[in-house]
C-alpha cells in the first residue's frame, strides 16, 4: 500500500497548509534532474509525462519503504545516480519530509 497525501507533511495545526504530495515532488525533481547539463541528455526523446508518472509510483513506494527503481534502464552511472538522490533529498527536505521517508526515497534512488 502507498502513501496518501495525508502521510506528507503538513504546517503546524491550524496553519492551513496542505500537504506535498508524491507528484509535486516528482515535478520538482524532475525539473532539477532537467535543468542539470549533464544529465537533461538522458531525457532527449522520453516522454516526460510517462516518467513523470513513473517517478511518482517509484516515489510513493520508496516513502512507503516498498521497492523502487525510478531510475532503472537510463544507463547513468552510480555518480549520476547519487546526483540525481542529491536533488531528490533537497527536494524531500524543503518539502519537510521526516527524515525516515527521505532516507527511503535515497535508498530507492540509488539502487
Amino acid at each position: 500500500m502507498g502513501i496518501i497525501a495525508a502521510d506528507l507533511p503538513i504546517g503546524p495545526p491550524g496553519d492551513g497548509r496542505r500537504g506535498v504530495t508524491s507528484a509535486e515532488i516528482v515535478r520538482r525533481w524532475l525539473r532539477l534532474v532537467l535543468a542539470d547539463a549533464e544529465l537533461s541528455p538522458y531525457l532527449v526523446g522520453v516522454d516526460l509525462d510517462r516518467i513523470a508518472a513513473h517517478l511518482t509510483a517509484s516515489l510513493t513506494a520508496a516513502l512507503a519503504d516498498e521497492p523502487a527503481d525510478a531510475w532503472g534502464g537510463l544507463g547513468l552511472s552510480e555518480a549520476q545516480r547519487r546526483r540525481i538522490g542529491d536533488y531528490l533529498v533537497g527536494v524531500c527536505w524543503a518539502a519537510d519530509l521526516p527524515s525516515e521517508r527521505i532516507a527511503h526515497a535515497r535508498r530507492a534512488v540509488a539502487r
